[in-house]
């Protein structure tokens, strides 16, 4: 219990909570290390760039928004929509190509079963 917190994750070497200051430096100095051995040189890392990285990787992996909103602790799911996951045109094309697989698959059980509910045997064009 350090001033009647507890439930720490991490601690220093002194027992103290690990704070963001501390995560800097680490990921500065492995950055550094990093960067005098490697031509292709890596960017700055901070905490801030993990959560923006894990708020990305939880929408991409199909999580709830709510609940990733919940997580991120935003009062606004718009701060986690529009601030924090930072999705393009790749992750757009691979959801339409799961979708497609998905409608696939069930095609493909509709026509083992003798049944057709298919999206493309129930639209009328013209």
């Amino acid at each position: 219990m350090i001033e009647g917190y507890t439930g720490f994750l991490y601690y220093d070497k002194n027992g103290k909570p690990l704070v963001a200051l501390h995560c800097e430096r680490y990921f500065r100095n492995a950055v550094n290390r990093y960067n005098e051995i490697y031509r292709v040189q890596m960017p700055a890392i901070t905490p801030h760039v993990c959560r923006h990285t894990y708020c990305s990787n939880m929408a991409r992996a199909g999580m709830n928004p709510k609940t990733l909103q919940y997580l991120m602790g935003h009062s606004d799911i718009s701060v986690t929509m529009n601030t924090y996951t930072h999705l393009g045109l790749e992750d757009a094309e691979n959801e339409l190509r799961r979708l497609s697989e998905i409608n696939s698959a069930r095609v493909e059980l509709d026509r083992l079963n003798g049944t057709d509910f298919s999206i493309e045997s129930n639209v009328k064009f013209g």
